[in-house]
C-alpha cells in the first residue's frame, strides 16, 4: 500500500531545520505484515529527542529513514500467526521488541532484548523491511517509523490498550512514560517520602518527575532553561534549580535521574546524589561523550550509578501498570503534551525541540489516516 511518512536522508543539517528541512513528507510503498507483525494505522506520534538526536547526526542510524517511534494507533491487519490482538484495537507502540528468549529477556527488563537492539541499529523489523521508496529500502526507526500514516510493526513491539485511553495520552506512554517513569519504578525505586531530584526536564525528566510524585515522594526539578523549571513547578516540584544553583545550595537527594543525555547533567546529577543514594541515567548523550567524576565519593558514601535503558521495563507488564495510574488520577500523562502538530510540518517541530521550548509535541491523524491540520 500507499502511505504518507516523514523520511530523513541525511545526517547533521544545519538548523533551523524549517529552512535546511532535512526531512522530506513523501509517499512510500508499504509491503503487507508479515505473520508475527500487525499493519497500524496511526492515530498520535510523539516527537522524542531520540528522533531529533539521528537528524542532527548525535546518533547515526542507516538512511534513509522514516522516522518517529513513540506512538499510538489503530489495528488494520494483522499476521497469519497474530492471534491475540484484535483488528481495530488500539496499540501503543514501544521502541524496543522483546523476542522473550534471549538472556537478556530474562533480566525482567534491567537489559535490552539482544534481537531487538540489532533489529534496531540495523533500521529493521524483526522480521526484516517492510519500506521502500523509488525502488529503494527505507529503513525502520527503532522498530515502529510513526512519522507515517500507518506502520508495519512486530507483535513484540506493541501493548494493546482499552479505547477509554485517548491516542495521544497512549503515544506518550510508549517511550516518555516508559523511560522517564520507568526509570523510577524500576530501577530507582525510591519509597514514599524520599528526596527524588530530575535532572532535564524534557518529556522523559517530566514522567519521571509525575510518577515520582504519585509516589509520595519530595520532588526536586533541575534544568537550564527557566520555562522548563516554572512547569516543573507547575506539576508540584517542591524546588527547582538550574544545574549551578543546584550545586551552589547544596541540594542533595537520595534517588537521581538524569534524563538530559548531556555529560554536564551526568555529572551533575552524581553529584547531587546523597549518601546512600543512587544516580539513574536514562539520557542517550552522543557516543563521544565523557563525563568526570570523583569516585572516592562512591566508596565513602555508599552511592550507586546504574544505567536505565527503555525505564528497565518490560512494556507488556508496565504500560497497564501505568494506564492503571492514569485512570486513578495519579499520573497526569495528557500534562506531559505541551503542543499539537501535523506531519507536515516535522521540521518546524525539530525546531521547537532543539530550542527547549517543547516537552512532547503530538503529531495528530485523522480516523482516515492523514494528518490533522
Amino acid at each position: 500500500m500507499m502511505i504518507r511518512g516523514a523520511v530523513l536522508a541525511s545526517h547533521g543539517r544545519e538548523g533551523p531545520y524549517a529552512r535546511s528541512r532535512p526531512i522530506a513528507v513523501t509517499e512510500l510503498t508499504l509491503e503487507p505484515p508479515g505473520p508475527t507483525e500487525l499493519l497500524v494505522r496511526i492515530e498520535a506520534a510523539g516527537i522524542c529527542h531520540s528522533d531529533l538526536s539521528v537528524v542532527n547526526g548525535a546518533r547515526e542510524r542507516p538512511l534513509p529513514m522514516l522516522l518517529g517511534h513513540e506512538a499510538a494507533g489503530r489495528v488494520v491487519e494483522r499476521g497469519a500467526e497474530v492471534g491475540d490482538v484484535g483488528i481495530g484495537e488500539r496499540v501503543v507502540m514501544t521502541f524496543l521488541p522483546r523476542c522473550g528468549d534471549c538472556a537478556q529477556c530474562a533480566t525482567d527488563g534491567r537489559l535490552p532484548c539482544a534481537p531487538g537492539s540489532a533489529a534496531n541499529t540495523e533500521g529493521r523489523l524483526l522480521g526484516g523491511r517492510r519500506l521502500h521508496r523509488d525502488g529503494i529500502d527505507v529503513h525502520h526507526h527503532l522498530g515502529v517509523s510513526a512519522f507515517a500514516t500507518h506502520a508495519v510493526v512486530d507483535r513484540r513491539s506493541v501493548v494493546p490498550v482499552d479505547p477509554d485511553v485517548p491516542p495521544d495520552v497512549a503515544a506518550v506512554l510508549g517511550c516518555a512514560v516508559l523511560t522517564g517513569g520507568g526509570a523510577v519504578l524500576n530501577a530507582a525505586r525510591p519509597d514514599p517520602g524520599d528526596v527524588v531530584a530530575v535532572v532535564g526536564l524534557g518529556g522523559v525528566g517530566m514522567a519521571a518527575l509525575l510518577t515520582a510524585l504519585s509516589l509520595g515522594c519530595t520532588v526536586i526539578g533541575i534544568d537550564a532553561l527557566p520555562a522548563k523549571l516554572d512547569r516543573a513547578r507547575e506539576l508540584g516540584a517542591k524546588e527547582v534549580y538550574t544545574p549551578e544553583q543546584a550545586l551552589e545550595s547544596g541540594v542533595r537527594a537520595s534517588a537521581v535521574i538524569e534524563a538530559a543525555g548531556h555529560p554536564r547533567a551526568f555529572e551533575t546529577a552524581v553529584r547531587i546524589t546523597a549518601a546512600g543514594g543512587s544516580t539513574t541515567t536514562v539520557g542517550l548523550p552522543a557516543p563521544s561523550a565523557r563525563s568526570t567524576i570523583a569516585p572516592l565519593g562512591l566508596t565513602t558514601e555508599a552511592r550507586i550509578i546504574q544505567g536505565s535503558y527503555l525505564g528497565s521495563a518490560v512494556p507488556a507488564r508496565d504500560v497497564p501498570r501505568f494506564v492503571r495510574m492514569w485512570r486513578d488520577g495519579r499520573l497526569p500523562v495528557g500534562e506531559l503534551i505541551s503542543s499539537r502538530t501535523s506531519l507536515d510540518r516535522i521540521n518546524e517541530a525539530m525546531d521547537e525541540l532543539a530550542a527547549g521550548r517543547a516537552v512532547r509535541q503530538i503529531i495528530m491523524f485523522d480516523p482516515e489516516g492523514e494528518q490533522t491540520p
